[in-house]
Order: structure tokens, then sequence, then C-alpha cells
């Protein structure tokens, strides 16, 4: 019962609260995805400004680029540098591309500022157990069924619709990353 109460709790107390990003809103983001991801992506509508999805997705970021230096790197700077730019422009990435399925296939259901917090949410938690060896093939799958919740839950859509957002949107990527690989090889000639 004591646990249930604890969950109902807002993320945020204070008038304006909502638009601030802080360390305490961060780790109760992360424990409401991770304890309830419906329940959490259902209150999105709280969330009018970016910010605390855009800090939660740094934050997250950051810690996955230290802990990925615990693993022995030739030039350590550079692979921080790489390791966290890659981590946020991803998200803006594969956030601009469901948005951009989204508004081709139904038309513009959400704002890009509400559907990329769904995005960066998602994936600020799953960076916090990607940077282990090999938990890749479980931490992409888990960001894409939290994305595919969040889009549901937070933004409106229908099963069937954000599935269909997701799949479309990993075969583009898929097929983009794929396409580089041919002309990554010509210049590395």
């Amino acid at each position: 019962m004591e646990m249930e109460a604890c969950n109902e709790k807002p993320l945020h107390n204070e008038p304006g609260a909502a638009q601030k990003f802080t360390f305490v809103f961060y780790f109760q983001a992360l424990t409401r995805i991770l304890s309830s991801p419906g329940r959490f992506f259902a209150e999105l509508a709280e969330f009018p400004s970016i910010r605390p999805a855009l800090g939660c997705l740094l934050v997250s970021s950051l810690f996955f680029t230290c802990a990925s230096l615990t693993q022995p790197h030739e030039r350590p700077l550079t692979m921080a540098f790489i390791l966290f730019l890659n981590a946020v422009f991803m998200c803006f990435v594969s956030a601009g591309l469901g948005y951009g399925v989204m508004a081709m296939t139904m038309g513009k259901r959400v704002t890009f500022s509400k559907f990329f917090s769904v995005y960066a949410f998602a994936t600020g938690v799953t960076l916090m157990a990607a940077w282990i060896p090999l938990f890749v093939w479980i931490t992409e799958p888990w960001k894409w069924i939290l994305i595919t919740v969040g889009l549901i839950k937070g933004c409106g859509l229908r099963w069937f619709q954000a599935i269909m957002v997701m799949g479309i949107s990993i075969v583009v990527l898929v097929l983009f990353f794929w396409s580089l690989g041919p002309v990554i090889m010509c210049f590395k000639k």
C-alpha cells in the first residue's frame, strides 16, 4: 500500500516545476519509467517544455559516456566525445524520423516537443544499462518498446499506429546505416 502511494505522487510539487530539470526530478523520472512506464508517459501532458526530457537525456548520456570509458580505449577523450554525441544525436535523429513517419502516415497528431520527450525519456532510461558490453541486444528492443508505450499513452496513438511508426522508423534507420557502409569504406581507403 505504501508503495502505491509513492507511485501516485506527482513528479513535481510546485508550480512551474514541470518546466525545470533537477536531479530530484531525474531520479524520480527514472524510477517512474522503470516501475510504471504507462503511467509515466500518460502524465507527459504535464511537461509542456522540452527541458525535463532533454535534461534527462543529457544526464543519462553523460553517465553512459563515463561508464563506457571504464573499458580501455585507444583515445579516451575522442571516444568520450563520440559516445556522448552519438547518444544525444541518435535520439534526435530517431525522434525526427519517427515524427516524420507519423506526420506522413497519420497526419500531425502531437507537437514535436511531446514526441521528442517520449524518445528522450525512453532513451535516457536505457542508456543507464547500454554501456555494458553486449547489452545493446537488450537495451535497444527495450528502448523501442518504451517508445511504443510512450506513443500510445503519452501521444494518444493506437497500438497499431505506434507499432507502424516504430516498424517503419527502424527499417529506415537500418537501411540508412547499412547504405552508409560503402561510403565509409571509400573514406577508409
